[in-house]
């Protein structure tokens, strides 16, 4: 059954047109979402998608109700059954049939990483509930937030990740109240459960705001490739993406120490940082420093606001790269090192480069393919 049949019977079902060899057909679409996980209509995950797509966008609350009170009350009672059937099963199939470890995960998706190497897809703006491999309910999503229910202590770790494409945010609420903003191109690994009279660890690759619930008895320590920050309960920033010559880590509330992930913690090696203050460690020399800046910059990307400070053509190529899902080419290698200032508020990437082009004289173009080219 193709997206376009689908829809067809859909359409047919809901207004009261369906033929007695169309209603056959939508039966036996049913039965093949409850009975065969490989179904004939799905060759693949676009497809699924695709079907998913449909069935939501079809059935709406004010599509139902029309439906029921143009009915005579005998047709109200298997109407909604056969709505319920598709909306309940068709919802379960698509949200919990994970790709495992082995399978290519399609471009560009929100993907959530369980401990045996399987991986969820998550559909943006819906809500619902992820199971675990045992049908237990392993994570609420309420739009663009995965929430983990609240709990004390857990027995053992065990670690989900949620990675993030170009292009793309979401938000993470984690079991002890923690709430993380992930950035395009960012992952965030970390217990489903923390342990009791433990320190509370997590892994980023990329970028994140969290807002740290206070646990004085268990620190909560964010570690990156080259630095760790320990915290008791905070608000602040951090940007690790691997290609860039810097990470840095922005306090917007509290209190925070800043170290080198090889290195012992103590008072020779640790960076204090007091709200307004950049910590940032340089890849290349191996030094922390710390310098006092406009917070608020650093967190605009939550708003989908782009702030340039100070910051290299490079860098801000890197940046343009990753929050709007483009390849960028430059092929004027003098821009490379030259620093820029820049306020984008949410805007295309055409009025961006167009504004670029304008202010400084930097030239584009765009290829039919969406790559981009600057001379």
């Amino acid at each position: 059954m193709q997206e376009q049949e689908f829809r067809k019977l859909l359409d047919k079902y809901l207004d009261g047109s369906i033929s007695e060899n169309e209603q056959q057909l939508l039966n036996q679409f049913e039965e093949e979402l409850i009975f065969e996980s490989d179904s004939e209509y799905f060759k693949g995950d676009a497809d699924k998608k695709k079907v998913q797509e449909a069935l939501w966008s079809r059935v709406k609350p004010r599509t139902i109700l029309h439906v029921l009170l143009h009915l005579n009350w005998r047709g109200v009672a298997s109407v909604a059954a056969v709505l319920i059937g598709l909306l309940v099963v068709g919802n379960f199939y698509f949200q919990n049939s994970g790709l495992s470890a082995n399978s290519p995960v399609p471009q560009n998706v929100i993907t959530l990483e369980l401990e045996d190497g399987s991986l969820k897809i998550i559909e943006e703006n819906v809500s619902t509930t992820l199971m675990d491999s045992e049908g237990g309910i392993l994570v609420q999503q309420k739009g663009n937030e995965l929430v983990y229910l609240n709990s004390d202590v857990g027995s053992e770790l065990i670690y989900n990740t949620l990675n993030v494409p170009f292009g793309k945010t979401f938000e993470l609420r984690l079991s002890d109240g923690t709430k993380a903003h992930l950035n395009a191109g960012s992952s965030l690994k970390y217990p489903i459960k923390f342990l009791k009279n433990q320190d509370r660890n997590v892994f980023i690759t990329g970028e994140a705001f969290l807002e740290v619930a206070k646990d004085s008895l268990r620190p909560f320590i964010v570690h990156t490739e080259n630095i760790a920050v320990k915290v008791l309960g905070t608000k602040f920033n951090v940007s690790a993406y691997p290609e860039d010559e810097t990470s840095d880590v922005v306090l917007i509330e509290g209190a925070v120490s800043l170290y080198e992930s090889n290195k012992q913690i103590d008072l020779q090696n640790i960076v204090l940082l007091e709200p307004g203050y950049k910590g940032s460690f340089d890849k290349n020399n191996k030094e922390i420093k710390k310098v006092e800046v406009i917070a608020s910059l650093y967190t605009a990307w939550m708003d989908g606001e782009l702030v340039f400070r100070n910051m290299t053509f490079e860098n801000i190529t890197k940046k343009l790269e990753r929050h709007f899902n483009v390849s960028i080419m430059n092929s004027n290698r003098e821009l490379a090192g030259k620093k820029f200032n820049a306020n984008f508020g949410n805007q295309s990437i055409e009025n961006v480069l167009q504004e670029l082009k304008v202010n400084y004289g930097i030239d584009f173009k765009i290829a039919q393919s969406g790559n981009i080219t600057i001379y």
